[in-house]
């Protein structure tokens, strides 16, 4: 089965021969570890992911939880794949040791949790959750706190939610309603509703620790307008540390008040969250018990923390939910015979399989290069974190943050939209089939959907890097982006000429758009108003997302021509492409890995970067099309 979760030789290439985890174990955090433990938790996920998790995901699509109107009832299937999980000591992995962690790089957590994601993103949620909680609570608890919650959830005992979204506010965080009102004892008591919470009621842990944003009153006792009265608190389903009258073990006045019946992703429950409307009243007073967390006033920017990192888990599960996809279509189309090659059409010949036709070869390498793109984005992310946070020179920790910011909407949004893709291909590729329940791919494209919506949809994400991240510093993230392109390029020069030509000639392309891409920024910032700038930022996110994963790719290629040189470069040619794959290249062995990498790569840089100038040539003209079709005229 793990054949059909992700490629375990993609993700070797990608974390060893491309990204070099080995040299992050130069960092004084890491040097205990090696690539050895590195594939050793590998192989671990591996197999705790197929084992577990893959053979649940169509049970817990099928077998939803349910709410009685006082609780919730998860699958019975779900509870062991989360204690083999939580028994690994994979909640705590990217933890301290001095916590009980394994004190793992972030590329290396990430690479370990993306096969969870892949075997079922549905069960994996609740452990994504808890750790991006953990890790705001690592950040921002006082020492009380920790132990009261955060330990609890690294050792698997509590599960973890993050509280934003309200009804009547959706992503406008500016106009949440949920009040905090401050007691004398330092705690708070909280009253509002909170939508969408993921994880939000369930019966799989001993607690739930909601990080829920609320607005206290300023001094004249009303709500600050905008942002800047958001604080963040734990809101503990069961209270841990007294206060307000309550005692620990007290069940706190934070009730369910009905679930979302999603379209995929049906095993995480989604919640519609009461707090404080008196169900539950601790030492008899209405009201959420609540606890802050960080500096009163600067909540959002303290669930920043965990939000960005869910935007760039949101990205880890849409490609590796394509990636599955893309895998069980590989092998349905190597094992389905059905018709002849146009130059056969004896009816008496034998059927041939369908993944020798030229169009299913088209899908498949098209989603192929969705997928191995993508995944190769997010972990470089993950590797660019790891430089953060943890490298010794100041200027390098500068740089890696700066591109991290600039990259984390890319991270998100890309993948969840050609990801996407790459599941409506693997349903094409099953044809009629693959619209039925009978094969995976069908649930995998319901639980794709999500990834375009939740954690910031393409619209906010589009703003968020045409409006503020692309000017980052005065420019200097698009500027460090470009630079690394052409470090590339440069490392791509410094091979024999005969192993690096044809990817020069192709670096071609994507020089020419970096620079088309500096001048739409600069001509989009001319226009007269805010609004005209960025009326179509959604289409320059579609084009700076498919300018990025180009270059991944050139990196990718350049890393695979490196390795392996002229006999690399000879066996991915276009030649050899067309001629017949030798016996010795069967799936799976290196020279067919290898060069299906560069085939990929010259699929994404002839085929994919050209689809951006048609969107540049609309943004240059600073069309108004859509910004003046008027609400009366639909």
């Amino acid at each position: 089965m793990a054949e059909l979760i992700l490629s375990r030789r993609d993700m070797a290439f990608l974390l060893h021969e491309w990204l070099d985890s080995a040299a992050l174990t130069r960092y004084p955090r890491f040097a205990d570890h090696s690539r050895e433990t590195f594939d050793a938790v590998l192989d671990l996920c591996e197999r705790i992911a197929t084992d577990h998790f893959y053979p649940i995901n169509p049970l817990l699509d099928e077998d939803e939880p349910r709410f009685d109107g006082e609780s919730v009832t998860t699958p019975d299937a779900l509870k062991p794949a989360l204690r083999a999980f939580i028994d690994a000591g994979l909640t705590a992995a990217g933890q301290d040791e001095a916590d009980g962690g394994m004190q793992l790089p972030c590329l290396v957590d990430k690479a370990g949790f993306a096969w969870f994601n892949a075997a079922s993103v549905a069960a994996a949620a609740y452990p994504l959750l808890t750790i991006g909680n953990a890790n705001v609570l690592r950040r921002f608890a006082t020492p009380a706190q920790r132990d009261a919650y955060y330990c609890p959830m690294l050792e698997g005992r509590f599960f973890g939610t993050m509280c934003l979204s309200e009804p009547q506010a959706g992503s406008s965080l500016s106009d949440i309603r949920t009040r905090a009102e401050p007691r004398p004892d330092g705690t708070y008591r909280l009253f509002g509703n909170k939508m969408w919470i993921s994880g939000g009621d369930q019966d799989l842990s001993g607690n739930i620790v909601h990080l829920v944003l609320a607005k206290v009153p300023g001094p004249d006792g009303k709500p600050i307008p905008g942002v800047k009265g958001i604080s963040l608190f734990i809101v503990p389903k069961i209270v841990v540390e007294a206060g307000d009258g309550a005692q620990p073990g007290e069940r706190n006045d934070v009730v369910v008040a009905g679930l979302n019946h999603k379209m995929g992703y049906r095993g995480t429950t989604n919640c519609l969250l009461n707090f404080g409307e008196g169900r539950h009243r601790p030492g008899g007073q209405a009201g959420a018990i609540g606890f802050l967390i960080g500096p009163l006033h600067q909540g959002l920017a303290c669930m920043f923390h965990m939000m960005n990192e869910a935007r760039i888990g949101v990205g880890l599960g849409a490609v590796t939910t394509g990636y599955s996809a893309y895998l069980h279509a590989l092998d349905y189309a190597r094992s389905r015979p059905q018709g002849r090659p146009p130059q056969g059409k004896d009816p008496a010949s034998p059927q041939v399989p369908i993944i020798q036709h030229a169009d299913i070869r088209r899908m498949l390498l098209a989603a192929k290069s969705y997928v191995e793109g993508g995944l190769a984005l997010n972990l470089y992310c993950a590797r660019l974190v790891d430089e953060q946070q943890h490298d010794p020179a100041a200027a390098v920790r500068e740089q890696a943050g700066t591109l991290l910011e600039l990259l984390t909407p890319i991270a998100k949004s890309w993948p969840s939209q050609w990801g996407q893709e790459a599941n409506s291909l693997a349903i094409q590729v099953h044809g009629g089939y693959g619209y039925t329940r009978d094969y995976r791919v069908e649930q995998l494209y319901r639980d794709q959907r999500l990834n375009p919506i939740h954690e910031g949809t393409h619209g906010i994400q589009a703003i968020d890097l045409l409006g503020r991240k692309v000017r980052l510093q005065g420019g200097e993230a698009l500027r460090l982006l470009i630079a690394r392109q052409r470090d590339t390029i440069e490392r791509l020069r410094a091979l024999p000429p005969d192993v690096a030509a044809e990817w020069l000639t192709l670096a071609e392309g994507l020089i020419a758009r970096s620079a088309r891409i500096e001048a739409t920024v600069a001509r989009l910032y001319e226009a007269p108003d805010l609004d005209r700038t960025l009326a179509n930022a959604s289409l320059f996110l579609e084009a700076f997302g498919h300018w990025v994963v180009a270059w991944i790719w050139l990196d990718q290629a350049r890393a695979v021509l490196a390795a392996g040189g002229a006999a690399v470069a000879s066996a991915g040619s276009p030649a050899a492409a067309s001629a017949s794959v030798p016996a010795s290249a069967e799936p799976g062995g290196d020279a067919a890995f290898y060069a299906g990498k560069l085939q990929a790569a010259r699929y994404f840089l002839r085929w994919e970067l050209p689809r951006i100038d048609p969107w540049l040539d609309v943004l240059d003209d600073l069309d108004t099309t859509t910004l003046d079709m008027q609400p009366t005229w639909f």
